[in-house]
């Protein structure tokens, strides 16, 4: 959010005297200047959904987040530094957070700290002098807290495990282990470097630049990421991991670990993780080239649902209590693309993030020979009632309350699959890759995505993303897949399509 400083107005005013024109008219030219006084950056971005979440005033470039974390006692300690180009001369600003604050500093100079009474996530941050309009602001936080012990609205996002803990969630898990400005919209590359005992290792995005130890007992665990990353994809694992360390066939260095409390689901869970190369180069062939500079996976137990965190999805161990598990780790490396390079504009736009993530299982399905998206399709639909709940969520614009809901995931493929029989494969696979390419390291939002499609396709669309997406109920059965493909041809057509999934049981 830019405050942009009030226009400066210039008047003329002219003034005679005796003496002669030529040396008594005086043109006089003065300015006022209607110098507003600094601003307050704005406590959120007015995301519909959390109207808190992210803050104006200021746009981050970089997170340095150096911690320790003590596991036995889930005591976090450290200093984070934000790297930030200001929007307006502010003489104040926020950051989320919930973490107790020690101090902070902005270019050097302490700064006052206040906490927004209406918001306790909300930390208001007063330098001791004005930033100025497009000036550089380093800010640096030092705090220490049990974030096990912070809840936010009743939630406590940070969770503890067997071994150690996850900073792990969605939509929010930075306020719990770092400030920021916390919302996709504002992207930033990153440093992570955590130091935990020795017996226990720390993980997260992009690349290992390499551990240090400066202390007995104590290992530091440095990561970088290079790519421009939202703070929810952002994220902390600490335990007692197996780690592996590889390359992939495209020379990416790629981490992947297990926590030893996996039994019997670790060979389930290694022979599904380990094949991410595999997957990620089937994508590449749908979506163009992987966006980012690292791949993996980490498996854990206590979460309940896999995240697609940037580089490095967490998976719950659940996840392969039956065996191997491949659609997973297709849906969470389809995020990389969708969600991750490309993320949502605003919360109310998840189904950009989860309809796309959801369909590239339906296109590894096709890929292996184990059903045809017309196939699987079919069968979702089918199996679901009309008076089903499921029908009466809407994709487009589920509500923060059913953001996650199954008809998000399914019903949102369904649309990504209403779309891609519509236009046919030549326009739908072009559109996507145009999309992703267009605003890679960016946002966009479900409108922008309906624009494209139309401009591509030489078609008006709105007919079948208002079916899909945003009217509430199940639209009429239609045709076997045969059938729809040859009646591509008819813009209309498209409410006779029937489609299905196989959900995951469970699944973020």
């Amino acid at each position: 959010m830019s405050n942009e400083l009030p226009f400066v107005n210039m008047r003329i005013r002219t003034r005679v005297c005796s003496g002669g024109v030529a040396a008594c008219l005086v043109t006089v030219l003065t300015a006022t200047t209607a110098s507003a006084a600094p601003v307050r950056g704005a406590p959120g971005v007015g995301d519909p959904y959390y109207p808190g979440d992210g803050n104006g005033g200021y746009d981050v470039t970089h997170y340095d987040i150096r911690l320790t974390y003590q596991p036995e006692t889930d005591r976090l300690s450290g200093t984070t530094t934000i790297l930030a180009t200001s929007t307006a001369e502010l003489s104040s600003f926020n950051l989320d957070f919930a973490l107790d604050v020690e101090s902070v500093r902005v270019n050097n100079r302490p700064a006052r700290v206040e906490r927004d009474p209406a918001d306790p996530t909300e930390v208001v941050v007063v330098p001791e002098e004005v930033v100025g309009k497009g000036e550089p602001m380093t800010v640096v936080v030092r705090y220490a807290d049990t974030p096990s012990e912070v809840a936010v609205d009743g939630v406590t996002a940070w969770k503890l495990t067997e071994t150690g803990a996850l900073a792990v969630d969605e939509p929010h898990i930075a306020e719990w282990w770092f400030p920021s400005s916390d919302h996709p919209t504002d992207k930033a590359t990153y440093d992570v470097s955590v130091e935990v005992p020795d017996d226990v290792v720390a993980l997260s995005n992009g690349v290992l630049a390499g551990t240090s130890k400066q202390r007995v007992g104590w290992t530091r665990w440095n990561w970088r990421s290079v790519e421009p990353q939202a703070t929810y994809l952002t994220f902390l694992a600490v335990g007692d991991y197996d780690v592996r360390y590889s390359t992939t066939p495209s020379g990416l260095p790629s981490v992947t670990a297990y926590e030893t409390t996996l039994g019997d689901s670790r060979a389930a869970a290694e022979a599904s993780i380990e094949r991410t190369p595999e997957v990620v180069e089937f994508l590449e062939g749908l979506f163009g080239p992987y966006p980012f500079e690292a791949q993996g996976g980490v498996v854990s137990t206590g979460l309940d649902f896999a995240l697609e965190n940037q580089t490095r999805p967490v998976y719950d161990a659940g996840f392969f209590s039956r065996g191997s598990n491949l659609s997973v780790v297709v849906h969470e490396n389809a995020h990389q693309w969708f969600g991750d390079s490309v993320s949502l504009g605003r919360w109310s736009d998840i189904w950009l993030n989860e309809g796309f993530a959801s369909y590239a299982e339906f296109l590894w399905s096709e890929h292996v020979g184990e059903g045809t998206a017309d196939e699987l399709a079919r069968y979702l639909y089918e199996s679901i009632p009309a008076d089903d709940e499921f029908w009466q969520v809407l994709p487009g614009d589920p509500g923060a309350d059913n953001q996650f809901h199954s008809a998000v995931y399914d019903r949102g493929a369904l649309a990504v699959h209403a779309l891609r029989t519509t236009v046919g494969d030549e326009v739908f696979f072009e559109l996507l890759r145009t999309w992703l390419d267009e605003r890679r390291g960016g946002h966009g939002t479900v409108e922008e995505f309906i624009a494209l499609a139309e401009k591509l396709s030489g078609k008006q669309l709105d007919e079948v993303f208002d079916t899909w997406l945003f009217t509430k109920g199940k639209p009429k059965v239609g045709p076997s897949g045969a059938e729809v493909r040859a009646a591509v041809a008819e813009p209309e057509s498209y409410r006779e399509i029937a489609f299905t999934h196989e959900q995951l049981a469970k699944r973020q």
